[in-house]
């Protein structure tokens, strides 16, 4: 997924009503940014960080800018949470992700469950369809794993539910993790931060529900899926 402008940087000031993120521009100037992203953010918001922001060019656009990156300690994160729909729905179109490029058909935003919309339905000659949920990843507390997720998430734990009961009708179900940052080489549930959702998750698998986990490349031009990382369970 390339960006549409040239990103600007910055430094953070704050980040506050979830949405809304002061940034101090290099020339002194302090510009509020949208921040697309409903989760905690922890380790990617702390006061002083350089941020990278991408002007919207819109004038029926509030606010002038949006912040799409964050650099720490070297490493860079994406902190918008659409964008792994983005660079997952680009890899799956070009056939780069291997263990799902045999389906010929790719649908974004079907319905099904009782109420809930699957991020892609795959369909080909011959093959059950597959469902595929994606979730965003760009929390890291201990150096190189990444965990999900960084809030509590109901909607997430329902998920879950919801590709395991597509197993049980036959079809594929797949839980898509993008960890959304360049230093990170595994994956594991936060258990602490949301009991629930690992729960869900380990007993999902158990049911059938396939797991992959993908790391992306990140720079200041653009974001793409990169390469696999394990998921490990209980031994991060």
């Amino acid at each position: 997924m390339d960006f549409t402008h040239p990103l600007v940087p910055g430094k953070l000031v704050r980040r506050y009503k979830r949405f809304l993120a002061d940034v101090e521009l290099a020339g002194g100037d302090v510009v509020t940014a949208h921040c697309a992203n409903p989760g905690s953010m922890m380790g990617l918001n702390a006061a002083g960080l350089k941020v990278w922001l991408e002007p919207a060019h819109d004038p029926k656009r509030k606010l002038a800018y949006s912040w799409r990156l964050v650099e720490m300690d070297g490493a860079m994160a994406g902190i918008d949470t659409g964008v792994p729909n983005k660079v997952v729905g680009e890899a799956l179109r070009s056939g780069k992700v291997p263990e799902l490029q045999a389906y010929s058909d790719v649908r974004p935003e079907q319905r099904y469950a009782q109420a809930s919309r699957v991020d892609f339905l795959l369909s080909g000659d011959g093959l059950p369809d597959a469902y595929v949920e994606v979730k965003n990843v760009h929390l890291m507390r201990e150096p190189g794993l990444a965990e999900f997720p960084d809030s509590v998430t109901a909607r997430g734990t329902r998920h879950l539910g919801d590709l395991a009961d597509e197993v049980q009708k036959g079809h594929r179900a797949v839980m898509f993790y993008v960890i959304q940052r360049d230093d990170c080489d595994r994956l594991d549930m936060a258990d602490d931060i949301d009991p629930a959702y690992a729960n869900a998750f380990d007993k999902a698998r158990h049911m059938g529900v396939e797991v992959l986990a993908y790391a992306c490349k990140l720079d200041q031009h653009r974001i793409t899926l990169d390469h696999p990382i394990p998921v490990i369970r209980g031994s991060g």
